[in-house]
């Protein structure tokens, strides 16, 4: 189990105000709209999500990167869990053609909006059980989305993962100092673990999962 970086540089690239959401806006109310998954949380105001997820091309050097590290060639089978609207999926399959990509994500919402060439291969579902048979994927990737989950389904979601693919690599929201902490407890919407690296690296021993990792922090 290694601990790799793909993702601080374009995270370091998204501005946010984190008193914002605290300040300006019935916090828990937002949140409680977030959790829902839908238009809001899409393509709604800020407040709720991501203000406007759209193609851009932004994902492309990350499925690079993603591609060369573990080895894809056409032919390979590649999971995205928690895959929104398919967009790292669909630069994968940019990044490397004749790539056999599947997504899983429980919003309806997304998945309708998801990129037309991709929606096909998606699937509406829960990362705690995955329809797909032992082994079946080269690699399976779960990016921001497994500190949304509460400890006792991330037990059941690291063992399916552990279950369905042969290459790991998942990335959490984390914090190292209080200046972080307080970042993301701010500025998140749908997160119900907040832990350390350390803590999220025990937890990943305790739960048998020996895949990579990666982090993101709010500086």
């Amino acid at each position: 189990m290694a601990e790799i970086d793909f993702l601080s540089e374009f995270n370091a690239r998204t501005k946010r105000d984190y008193r914002q959401r605290v300040i300006e806006h019935d916090k828990a109310a937002c949140a409680k709209v977030a959790k829902e998954w839908g238009t809001d949380y899409w393509d709604g105001d800020r407040r709720y999500g991501y203000g406007g997820m759209r193609y851009d091309g932004r994902w492309l050097p990350l499925a690079k990167k993603l591609a060369a590290h573990y080895g894809l060639r056409p032919g390979m089978r590649v999971l995205d869990i928690g895959c929104g609207k398919g967009f790292l999926l669909y630069e994968l399959t940019q990044a490397v053609p004749g790539l056999q990509v599947a997504g899983l994500d429980v919003s309806r919402y997304a998945l309708a909006n998801a990129k037309e060439e991709i929606r096909p291969f998606l699937t509406h579902g829960n990362c705690t059980t995955l329809p797909w048979p032992d082994g079946h994927f080269d690699l399976a990737l779960s990016i921001l989305v497994f500190h949304n989950l509460y400890i006792f389904d991330l037990k059941k979601a690291l063992a399916e993962i552990e279950r369905a693919a042969r290459q790991k690599y998942l990335c959490v929201e984390s914090y190292r100092n209080e200046y972080e902490k307080a970042n993301l407890l701010a500025w998140q919407l749908t997160c119900e673990m907040f832990f350390t690296p350390e803590e999220w690296r025990w937890l990943f021993a305790e739960f048998g999962y020996t895949g990579d990792h990666g982090f993101i922090f709010f500086e």
